[in-house]
């Protein structure tokens, strides 16, 4: 029966040119196996998953060399709401309000619960399909991000301009990328010089469009310690990722890494070292409802907190679920300590990052930054945790985007009860394609300019020339004006621009952030 198997499956072993081995055929077979025996129930989800409730001490974190012995925490050894119930300046006094709320009807969940719940003792799996292990080397590298070398290269280079140094940029990105050393682009806000126990934030849930089965796009918030080659890294938000996940879904996932994802780290449960204790949320499940431009804003809420007495690394799910934790000797800079910085935001990862064909997977949902009405990524209630058990907000901040021309970042404090992040961003899209063609390598774009010396405006007139000179003009004798009138179309999103009551061109919508919704202002001068 195994000889059988191995030949059903390796009729199908030819994964992106790669023809896999009977080998490994057995290993992932092992591992699959090995999850459905420890299952007492098993959930089919309306959506394809199946959950597997495994009993919570046979779970696969326990596989781990330093968790061995491990005695499971069930519960924080303090409640987490307790966090924001000490701040007591005036500011900061009125956000607890907020804080203690439980999250509003927009709060997403997850599928597979409306098809059954695992019993008490058990930890919702979900279970991975052979396609998805398939599309990786080993088992060992299932689940884990490519290693980030790329940032590196970039500072070494500064910023190519010449045809000798984007021809060289290029070619070390492609030898970066043959071998698998890639790394994500980010547009995050990000808060560093303190030490951090916690960051929680409110994210906007949505379903962005990713190109290729090997890319993904996720949206975060991260806990983050040592240099940028070798950090250690907490993360927890929703994902797009089909190399792991096999499909195009938005599910939640939790991540680690103690080496910047060279040789440890994961998603979810993919590989030993997160201790689940909820019965309710499956990691790596699709949640719903999701968002939609115009409608209702569902988020999910996350919180990343160290346990004060054991040194665990908790993750808290809707303010009410404590999903589990990561023990404090799977690092050694988060062993010893805290966090050194806290970020959120979206991460996108992509072999065409950065150089010709720029992908054209989104980050947050497509949009650029909308603070005005939201349609874009967004994470509110932006809280850190310093070395006491007090939630606030962090006293600085900054935004970081790899690739302003792609994924962008809007930060608002002004004028609004409790700063707000907006990030994201279309990928390669008609706007910026001339960055990212197939011609010759540019690295600006400009983001403005006068008539047609960069590309924007589209003029439909045969008989205006902008930027010709116009006559007669105004002297003390007589007067002279021109008509010029500027319109938004709001079917198509469309800023027409009329002169002397003739159309004369128009700007797309798609090359603005806000005014594709109209404008808050108007000016003459």
């Amino acid at each position: 029966m195994i000889t059988l198997l191995g030949m059903i499956f390796y009729g199908f072993g030819v994964v992106e040119g790669k023809m896999i081995t009977e080998k490994k055929i057995s290993e992932f077979q092992r591992k699959i196996n090995r999850l459905k025996s420890l299952a007492v129930i098993s959930i089919q989800s309306e959506d394809g998953d199946i959950i597997d409730c495994i009993d919570i001490y046979k779970q696969p974190a326990f596989d781990h060399p330093a968790l061995k012995n491990h005695t499971i925490q069930m519960a924080p050894s303090y409640d987490p709401k307790m966090d924001s119930a000490t701040e007591t300046t005036t500011r900061t006094n009125t956000l607890n309000k907020r804080n203690n709320e439980d999250s509003s009807v927009t709060v997403t969940s997850q599928l597979w619960q409306k098809s059954g719940s695992c019993p008490k003792g058990t930890i919702p799996i979900r279970r991975v399909q052979e396609k998805e292990l398939l599309k990786t080397d080993s088992t060992e590298e299932y689940g884990r991000k490519k290693a980030t070398f790329c940032l590196l290269l970039r500072r070494l280079t500064k910023e190519p301009q010449t045809s000798a140094q984007i021809a060289l940029y290029t070619s070390l990105v492609s030898l970066l990328a043959f071998h698998g050393l890639y790394e994500p682009f980010m547009a995050i806000l990000l808060t560093e010089g303190f030490s951090y126990s916690g960051v929680k934030g409110d994210i906007r849930a949505w379903n962005p469009f990713v190109e290729s089965d090997d890319e993904y796009s996720t949206s975060q918030i991260s806990l983050k310690s040592g240099p940028y080659y070798d950090f250690e890294s907490l993360e927890s938000g929703w994902a797009v990722n089909p190399s792991v996940y096999g499909d195009k879904q938005t599910r939640l996932f939790v991540y680690w890494t103690a080496d910047a994802s060279k040789t440890t780290g994961c998603f979810d449960l993919t590989c030993p070292g997160f201790v689940q204790t909820s019965s309710e949320v499956a990691l790596g499940a699709a949640i719903y409802p999701l968002s939609v431009p115009y409608g209702l804003p569902y988020q999910i809420t996350l919180y990343i907190f160290k346990d004060p007495a054991t040194n665990n690394w908790w993750v808290q799910y809707g303010e009410k679920i404590n999903l589990g934790y990561w023990p404090p000797n799977l690092f050694t800079l988060l062993f010893h300590g805290n966090a050194e910085g806290a970020e959120w935001g979206g991460e996108v990862y992509s072999l065409k990052l950065g150089h010709p064909n720029h992908t054209r997977t989104e980050m947050g949902n497509g949009q650029f930054p909308d603070g005005m009405f939201g349609n874009s990524g967004t994470v509110k209630r932006l809280r850190i945790r310093e070395n006491s058990l007090i939630l606030k907000f962090p006293e600085w901040v900054f935004t970081y985007s790899d690739d302003y021309d792609c994924y962008r970042t809007l930060y608002v404090e002004d004028y609004i009860e409790d700063p707000e992040f907006y990030y994201g961003g279309p990928g390669r899209s008609p706007v910026n394609s001339a960055l990212y063609g197939d011609s010759d390598l540019t690295f600006q774009i400009p983001d403005c300019c006068f008539d047609l010396t960069c590309t924007g405006l589209v003029q439909t007139s045969s008989e205006i020339a902008l930027s010709a000179a116009i006559e007669p003009i105004s002297t003390f004798q007589s007067q002279y004006c021109i008509n010029v009138r500027m319109f938004l179309d709001v079917t198509t999103g469309i800023g027409w621009l009329y002169g002397n009551n003739k159309p004369s061109g128009y700007w797309p919508g798609n090359l603005f952030s806000y005014l594709t919704y109209g404008a808050i202002s108007v000016e003459w001068g």
